[in-house]
């Protein structure tokens, strides 16, 4: 599996969170559970206060997992997809 680094930058204009029927939506779409249906694990998520952005650390094994898996959020807004390692991993082989 390998590790990606995911950033979701949407407008206050589109932002899910306040809208009363996207929000449950957003949380379906982020749970662990719906994740698996594409071959992905969350590791981590977080949203930047104020920012309308979202942040991911997130394991599949290829970056079309994560394309699949991130392609609602596209509908709202940019989806940045970086593929990661962890510090472990560029200390062992000596860079990053």
């Amino acid at each position: 599996m390998s590790l990606f680094v995911v950033t979701n930058v949407h407008s206050a204009e589109a932002c899910p969170s306040g809208d009363k029927e996207m929000a449950p939506m957003l949380l379906q779409l982020l749970s662990q559970p719906n994740a698996s249906k594409f071959g992905v694990d969350i590791q981590a998520s977080a949203v930047l206060d104020g920012k309308h952005t979202l942040q991911m650390i997130l394991e599949a094994a290829d970056t079309a997992k994560v394309q699949e898996f991130m392609s609602p959020f596209s509908q709202m807004g940019s989806v940045d997809i970086e593929p990661a390692n962890r510090c472990e991993t560029v200390v062992e082989r000596g860079r990053c």
